[in-house]
């Protein structure tokens, strides 16, 4: 069974979602991160999807506290990212309660150090951000384009022992308008052990159903979950 992860998405401290990935169109959906993560708990989720968007634009860990205090407060399974540029922020990223941590921007810009990060954790523990727009890379918030073409950035990394990764496509990332099926076919298709977490675009149950059926293992939920497009009852049901 795909598994369902919510997205929570921090810009000064509060529970926000974007359009594709744009900062001036921000949404805020809770004014405290700990409470949208106790409900997502109350229906039977798992894990969920922390992203530091201060972070991301500058470059380094900015809402720390947001991180504590959920790892402290609940059980959930934190994938955190955004600001993760260095082995000091990796560090305080899992001495603060991240279970696993995803870096995008560090795998495109130090590979080298990213790879590091990769050895000294595992691939349990480090996740590859492959977000895209285009099928090329982006970085930093999704404020950066590269000429990085995804496959390749995918069979590198996998190559080197990458076993967990996140593809977001931007385009439609906070738009509701439907995942990228055949992107994601394909991938599945070419990796087939990989463990794929779609992301972007994501609809109604429908959309999770139909990323089930192509093979997809995982989800990232945003906007859906928080526009009351999938319900908590939804959600309760597929888990059940």
């Amino acid at each position: 069974m795909i598994q369902i992860i919510p997205a929570i998405d921090i810009i000064d401290g509060k529970c926000v979602r974007l359009e594709k990935g744009d900062y001036d169109k921000k949404k805020v959906y809770s004014e405290d991160p700990l409470e949208m993560a106790k409900t997502f708990e109350s229906w039977g989720i798992r894990q969920i999807h922390l992203v530091d968007l201060d972070g991301a634009k500058a470059k380094k860990i900015v809402n720390l506290e947001v991180l504590k205090r959920i790892s402290s407060k609940t059980k959930l399974i934190i994938d955190f990212g955004g600001g993760i540029r260095s082995e000091k922020d990796l560090k305080i990223a899992f001495e603060n309660g991240a279970s696993m941590v995803t870096g995008g921007s560090i795998a495109v810009h130090e590979p080298q150090l990213f790879l590091e990060f990769l050895k000294l954790y595992g691939s349990n523990k480090i996740i590859l951000g492959a977000d895209h727009k285009n099928e090329k890379i982006s970085m930093n918030g999704w404020l950066e384009e590269s000429k990085t073409e995804l496959f390749l950035f995918l069979e590198e990394y996998i190559k080197k022992g990458i076993s967990k990764v996140i593809c977001t496509d931007i385009q439609r990332d906070g738009m509701m308008e439907g995942p990228s099926i055949e992107l994601y076919e394909k991938i599945v298709r070419k990796w087939p052990n990989l463990e794929l977490i779609a992301s972007g675009g994501v609809s109604n149950m429908n959309d999770i159903l139909e990323l089930e059926r192509i093979g997809v293992p995982k989800v990232i939920v945003g906007k859906a979950i928080y526009e009351n497009k999938i319900s908590e009852k939804e959600i309760q049901n597929f888990l059940s």
